[in-house]
This record gives structure tokens, sequence and C-alpha cells, in this order.
């Protein structure tokens, strides 16, 4: 199972809506077929284990990180092929939260004699696919919140320079995040001030999957002031974009930002703004499980007080920057007390090259659902 999940991490971030899976078929002690999700359409990580297992395994007995697929989608069951495959025994780490899923595959193997045993790594198992798990629950993707911050707080001077708090290490980790996520969202702030292409700008060995996945931009800018000539609107750029608005953007602004091949996604407005909860339960309609959020301030406020967020990383930089006008990774109203801040849930502190990590879900927010 531990090189299952090994396999389903090199799909993380490739495979949406689908969760990444890993399969791996053994039969007399010996592994005789492997494979992870690949890409939407593609092959399901129990499909590719039985391609490379062949004949063999009949009499064998596949691990598996999820709950085998029971449903025609864009490929068939792999319940079906498995059965058809001869498979003997089928260890599973934990259901599939899907409704179209969830225990049918379990039933319909005991069903055919099959011995199932669910649950082993399941907590590991979950982790891996977090966001699958969320969107399969609530509707909307996981929200992955990254900054950078000085050792007092800061993510920028006060005259707004920010290039470069972190070292090198912290910001190819951050790409690393990019790398593993289905989706990158900014403010229209991030937009106007460092004009950013948001790409993965990591080696093809640093991936440990064959090479980088760009993300999905998303650029949350209510009143479409997005410049046509932004440099993640080129068309050489890799990946896509889509530009959040609010009806209450100028028409001409949004025909000028399609005519780029943006997506102009029309979102209903809350206090004169993209209401962030509305886009979320559609980008969670288009099927995004993960969704890295880098600011600005003003997003990730709004996104704190609206209890949106589910997951932080923070990179902690040993500098002092001081200024009282200079701004913090958060805004929006916070809270009244210190305690009823957003706390994590036994978060890891690790160093990353001369910076400090910390990473760690919300409380209340911890990817538990279906260990049950």
């Amino acid at each position: 199972m531990e090189r299952a999940l090994e396999l389903a991490r090199r799909a993380v971030g490739r495979v949406a809506p689908n969760p990444a899976v890993g399969a791996v078929i053994v039969k007399d002690g010996k592994i005789i077929g492997e494979g992870h999700t690949e890409p939407p359409g593609q092959r399901h990580a129990e499909i590719v284990a039985l391609e490379e297992s062949g004949a063999l395994a009949e009499g064998a007995t596949m691990f598996v990180t999820l709950e085998p697929c029971a449903h025609h989608g864009r490929t068939p069951p792999c319940l079906d092929a498995m059965l058809e495959a001869g498979i003997a025994r089928v260890v599973i780490a934990v259901r599939d939260p899907n409704p179209l899923v969830n225990g049918r595959s379990i039933a319909a193997f005991k069903e055919h004699d099959i011995e199932v045993e669910l649950g082993v790594c399941a907590g590991e198992a979950i982790l891996v696919n977090a966001g699958f798990f969320r969107r399969m629950k609530t509707g909307r993707p996981e929200t992955h919140i990254k900054y950078a911050m000085s050792l007092d707080g800061k993510i920028a001077t006060h005259t707004g320079h920010a290039r470069w708090i972190t070292g090198t290490e912290a910001r190819r980790q951050a790409h690393t995040i990019r790398d593993q996520s289905d989706a990158i969202l900014v403010g229209i702030g991030t937009v106007l001030y460092d004009n950013p292409l948001l790409t993965v700008r990591l080696h093809d060995e640093e991936t440990g999957a064959g090479g980088p996945s760009h993300p999905l931009r998303i650029v949350v800018d209510s009143y479409a002031r997005t410049p046509v000539d932004s440099a993640m609107l080129a068309p050489d750029a890799p990946g896509d974009t889509i530009i959040a608005v609010s009806n209450l953007a100028n028409p001409e602004r949004i025909e000028a930002l399609r005519a780029t091949g943006a997506d102009v996604l029309a979102v209903p407005e809350r206090d004169g703004r993209v209401d962030l909860g509305k886009l979320l339960q559609e980008l969670g309609d288009r099927g995004i499980n993960t969704l890295m959020v880098e600011g600005g301030a003003e997003i990730i406020g709004s996104l704190a007080d609206q209890a949106l967020v589910d997951r932080v990383t923070a990179f902690v930089a040993p500098v002092l920057l001081g200024g009282s006008g200079a701004p913090s990774p958060i805004a929006g109203n916070g809270v009244e007390l210190a305690q009823n801040g957003l706390r994590l849930v036994q978060p890891e502190i690790s160093l990353a090259g001369d910076d400090v990590r910390i990473s760690g879900y919300v409380t209340g927010r911890y990817p538990d659902e279906g260990l049950a």
C-alpha cells in the first residue's frame, strides 16, 4: 500500500476532476503490475496495473489507495475490469466518497466472493486526495493558502517591494505546491502590481511526475481591470486563465478580455465584489479539487472571514522589515478575540533553506472524512 500511495502522489494536480489513485498487483509475494491515474479520459490506476500484469492477474491481490470506480464516466468501470481479470483479493485504503461509487464496488467484490480488506493506510490515502474528499463533501475545492513573510509579519516593505523576502529553497517548495494544485487563485491587485505568469518553474526531475503541470489560473477581478497585455494572457503563456468578474464589470472590458482567449466567468457580487463562496462552488462544479491561493491580503482575508480556508502554508524569513504601513499576509475583518483565530491542527514545521516553513490544516478542516 505504501508503494501504491507513492504512485498516487505522482498524479496529484494532474488528474482533476478524478482523484489521484495508485494501484499495485501482487502475486506469490512479487509485484506483477502497478500504475497511477492518468489524465482525464485516459486509464485509471487499476487498469494500468491490470494491463501490466496481464494474465498473471488471475488469483492475485490488488492494493489500491481508493475504492475502485463502479460507474461509467469517461472510461468504463474499473470494477468490471477487475472482475474479468480474476483478481482474488482487494486491499483498499479508503472508501470512495463519490456517491456514485461509495461502497458499491466493495459490495460487488463480496458478492463475487472476492476477499476485501478496507482501511490500510487510510489516513495517508485521504491526505493524498484531500481536495477530492473536500469537493465531494462540500461541492467546492480545498483552499490552500500560501504566503511568504518576514519575521515581523510583513509580505512587503512600506513601499510595496517584496522580491525576494524568502530564499531559493522556499520559492522552489512554493512552486512544488503549484505543481500539485489543480488551480491557483490571485486577486486583481497582485496582477496589477506584479504582472505574474503563475506558472510552475521547476525542472522535470524536481516534479517527480515527468515534468511540471501548470495549474489553471484564476483572477478575482470584480470590475474587469485585468490588462489585456498581462503576461498570463499572452498567446504563448502556458496553461489557461479564468477571469472571475462581478455583474458590476464593464461589458466592453469583459469582451476585450474574452478576445485574448481568457475564460471570463461572471459571478454574483457580494458587497460590491465577486462573491468568493459562489466562485468556489462554481470551481467545484468544474471539477477543481485543489485550489492554491497566493493572495493578495484582501483575498485571503475575505476567505478567512467567510470560513473558507482549509489549509495554510507560510514561509517565514529571518528578516525584519518594519514599517507601520507595510502590509501583512491577511487583511479582511479578522477576529475580535485571539482564541477565535484560525488555528492549525498539528502544524508541520521545517526548514526551507534559511527560512522556516509552517503548514497544516485549519481546525475543523482536517480531511478525515471517509475513515468510518
